[in-house]
């Protein structure tokens, strides 16, 4: 379903485009996606709407981590540092997370409530994990979810489309950042 409406109370979550995953990215489109989430940071101060950064910072404790192929292990200095292009603002809300979705034993839920938030724009990278992950439990929750589809990326081209084309129109709104930059001013 294509946006319809931005809520009085929306927020933007930005998923996982920190320093660590952003540089192992090697998609081109890497940097059109930092740009198009750069700008809609900026739209949402811009308009005194939240804005919620997220970065992950390792895998959660457990023996379903333990041994797994491709795990964090061991992070260098500054790999879950959020990337200078967002431009980080003493008015933005900072979630770390260690699971795949930004809900899940962080406090997201109760800030956004807090904040009287009905409504999340998701972008960010791995659209089929971190994002997509994010934008189940969002709809689990209550909220009315928009995908910002050109402001999000995922290692693997098929799993990306999958997500877009056939997981995402089931979970909520999907848009381009002009889009939403759009319908935010609108609406303001």
């Amino acid at each position: 379903m294509t946006l319809t409406t931005i809520d009085p109370t929306s927020a933007l979550i930005v998923i996982d485009l920190q320093q660590g995953i952003v540089s192992a990215q090697s998609d081109p489109a890497v940097t059109d996606v930092v740009e198009q989430a750069a700008q809609l940071t900026a739209e949402f101060r811009r308009h005194n709407l939240p804005v919620v950064l997220v970065n992950v910072t390792g895998r959660a404790p457990g023996r379903t981590e333990a041994g797994r192929p491709g795990g964090l292990g061991a992070l260098p200095p500054g790999w879950a540092d959020l990337i200078d292009e967002l431009d980080v603002q003493p008015t933005d809300h900072l979630i770390t997370k260690r699971r795949r979705s930004a809900f899940h034993d962080t406090g997201l839920d109760t800030l956004l409530r807090d904040l009287g938030v009905t409504q999340i724009v998701l972008a960010g990278i791995s659209t089929s994990a971190g994002v997509e992950s994010t934008a189940r439990s969002g709809a689990d929750y209550g909220y009315h979810v928009v995908l910002a589809t050109d402001a999000m990326l995922d290692p693997d081209a098929d799993s990306h489309r999958h997500s877009i084309d056939r997981v995402f129109p089931k979970l909520g709104e999907t848009a381009t950042t002009a889009e939403v930059i759009g319908m935010v001013g609108a609406t303001r």
